[in-house]
């Protein structure tokens, strides 16, 4: 009987690594052809230029405005609301409560069907983007994400 249980438990043990064998590869391969976010070097104009074109927007370079912001400490009211379209977005503020970031605000060029002068934001920590937004300051203007498939 001692035998059986052995031999049940080199064929449970080699299944078990071959299964774990199988999901590296499915994995290893998954990342291999997957397509992956580019990095851009967001401490530059060049780099913060490159990000914005990779998905999809043309900024005038010439109208860069930069100012430094704080992330408040607590995301309530219309901070929490915005952070809820940067949580669709992929970002999230909360991860960065009280952290002193920077503000880049770009006119865009080639916002589609629209006659007023659009803003494009991206705030910045370091070299990471941690949110942004498309918007205008017309009377019946519009706020949105920077991306434009989850538009």
């Amino acid at each position: 009987m001692q035998k059986t249980d052995l031999a049940f438990t080199k064929k449970k043990a080699l299944s078990i690594v071959l299964t774990i064998g199988i999901l590296l590869l499915i994995a290893i391969l998954l990342r291999l052809f997957m397509p992956q976010e580019k990095e851009f070097d967001v401490t530059t104009l060049d780099g913060r230029e490159a990000f914005l074109n990779s998905l999809g927007w043309e900024i005038d370079r010439e109208s860069e405005e930069y100012r430094s912001v704080v992330v408040p400490d607590v995301l309530e009211g219309i901070m929490l609301q915005y952070n809820k379209m940067q949580i669709a977005q992929g970002y999230d503020l909360s991860k960065h409560p009280g952290e002193k970031c920077r503000q880049y605000s770009y006119v865009l060029k080639n916002y589609p069907d629209c006659t007023e002068k659009v803003i494009i934001c991206i705030y910045t920590r370091g070299n990471e983007v941690i949110a942004g937004d498309i918007h205008t300051a017309a009377a019946n203007g519009f706020m949105h994400g920077l991306k434009k498939e989850a538009q």
